[in-house]
């Protein structure tokens, strides 16, 4: 993600954190006061920064409430006699008018973490566990899980970082973890180890990862983790995409345990990762894309290529002929699905994202509702498939979760400037400061001075410059509020305009703390 925009609202709901090396010994840093967090030493005051997150999504989420059952969100938020709608929203709400609870919070979760860590190795050495995991985390030892780097000098580790001469590694891998939060310290160590940036997502059900660095941090990184007993078993060495690139990508290294590794947000007990559709290849699924594209009548056909990922990645590349839901995150996919089961009926689904994380799961809850003829997905991904087919039906870039925004496989350009209806695919974050909107404006309308994503967003940003020292609390800006959030598809499914207006935030799922793929 651009620096200017991380996944906040992730870390703020991710109620699961690492707190295993946690060392909060003196009992005098317990201390509601304003003063409490200049009082901590360097390593501490980043505890607590954790500690207050914490107590910051717990505050938030007591102020839940069900949704009305026409919405389709699970839940709203009441607080102050104020109804929210919005996780945005309600965040600004708790951070403005309640922080005296949030450090009272954060000094209970403080105290709760000292416990913890007093307690941590004796409950270790009690569980049972896994065999291999056991073997792994006997010690907690997580310096002796990383790759001896003793006779590589520093520069030749860290030369090579940037985007001509570095490289970024997309992968996931879906198996049962017992203790995601050592994996979270010895993957955060790693990562520092080996100078890499990027996200990492763990879970109970696998692994997320997005990481960039130079080529040779790159290398040793997947060595590690091929011969790593959790992983050796489910990973291999084409698991990993690689793409130019580098730790410039990032603007920081970001781990963390959460529920899911791509947020679909359904429990994985309740649609596990285990029941995925047909996994095809890239020669097999081109295979079948070309079959269904000679149709002569692809509406009356009985498959449908289901394009998975979010609206703004779908403008500006796609496959030919799919169907891309109107979306503005993929936890919404579910309800879309529910929205559109008549669309499904005994239809063969062809299924697409990014890298493939995101059919695991979601060729999973489609299969659940019943009415599929048959589900397929694309082992791989968009990814992988444009490695053996650049010139294949996949038409335009493949926007990624990181400040490249996209990448380039074709010359084909299957969007327009959202002001003068160029072609124009590249995007850019809107220039109203609080917006976290991308925007395609071409160079001529941005020499113009149409560089924000709507006329509201543009006059809203000319008074913050009036007025420098407005709050920057992040909002969603009128324009994307006025977008379905779920949308019904007509029974003859339309395809994608090319002039489809793109109005996203970028640090919504994605992942996530690490990437959607």
């Amino acid at each position: 993600m651009p620096s200017s925009s991380p996944d906040q609202e992730d870390d703020l709901e991710a109620c699961v954190l690492r707190f295993s090396d946690l060392d909060l010994k003196s009992t005098s840093l317990i201390n509601p006061s304003s003063s409490l967090k200049a009082e901590l030493d360097i390593s501490t005051k980043k505890k607590y920064s954790f500690a207050k997150k914490k107590a910051f999504a717990l505050l938030v989420k007591t102020k839940e409430v069900p949704a009305p059952p026409f919405e389709c969100k699970e839940k709203w938020w009441k607080c102050c006699q104020q109804l929210f709608t919005d996780q945005t929203s309600i965040h600004r709400h708790v951070a403005t008018q309640h922080a005296d609870e949030i450090c009272q919070e954060t000094v209970l979760v403080l105290k709760q973490l000292a416990a913890t860590s007093s307690t941590f190795k004796s409950l270790k050495s009690t569980d049972q566990r896994h065999p291999v995991q056991e073997a792994l985390t006997h010690n907690h030892k997580v310096s002796a899980w990383l790759p001896d780097i003793s006779c590589i000098s520093p520069d030749e580790l860290i030369s090579g970082q940037d985007s001509d001469d570095g490289e970024v590694l997309l992968y996931y891998c879906y198996c049962d973890l017992e203790d995601p939060a050592w994996i979270c310290a010895w993957q955060t160590a790693l990562c520092q180890h080996l100078h890499l940036t990027g996200k990492v997502r763990i879970a109970t059900e696998g692994i997320n990862g997005t990481v960039g660095g130079s080529k040779l941090a790159t290398r040793l990184y997947v060595e590690i983790m091929l011969s790593c007993p959790m992983f050796k078993d489910y990973l291999c060495k084409d698991d990993f995409k690689t793409s130019k690139g580098g730790a410039c990508c990032f603007p920081e290294l970001r781990v963390g345990v959460f529920e899911e590794i791509v947020p679909m947000g359904i429990s994985p007990k309740k649609v596990s990762y285990k029941k995925p559709g047909i996994h095809l290849s890239p020669g097999e699924f081109h295979k079948e894309v070309e079959k269904y594209l000679s149709q002569a009548n692809q509406e009356q056909s009985d498959t449908i290529l289901l394009d998975c990922r979010n609206f703004y990645e779908s403008k500006i590349g796609r496959f030919q002929g799919c169907l891309a839901p109107d979306i503005r995150k993929f936890s919404y996919f579910p309800s879309y699905v529910d929205k559109n089961l008549e669309l499904f009926k005994e239809k063969r689904v062809l299924m697409y994202c990014t890298g493939g994380i995101r059919c695991e799961r979601g060729s999973a809850y489609l299969k659940a509702k019943g009415v599929c003829k048959e589900v397929f997905q694309l082992k791989g991904g968009i990814h992988k498939y444009l490695e053996e087919f650049p010139d294949g039906f996949y038409k335009g870039k493949l926007f990624v979760f990181d400040e490249r925004y996209a990448l380039s496989f074709n010359s084909d350009i299957v969007s327009d400037c959202s002001y003068c209806g160029a072609p124009w695919d590249q995007y850019r974050l809107c220039s109203t400061p609080q917006c976290r909107q991308l925007v395609l404006t071409c160079p001529t309308c941005q020499g113009q001075g149409f560089t924000a994503c709507c006329v509201t967003c543009q006059d809203k940003g000319s008074r913050q410059a009036a007025n420098p020292g407005h709050s920057s609390f992040k909002e969603e800006c009128e324009c994307t509020a006025r977008r379905p959030r779920v949308p019904r598809e007509p029974l003859q499914r339309e395809r994608i305009p090319s002039s489809a207006e793109p109005r996203l935030s970028v640090d919504e799922d994605g992942p996530c703390l690490a990437s959607e793929h």
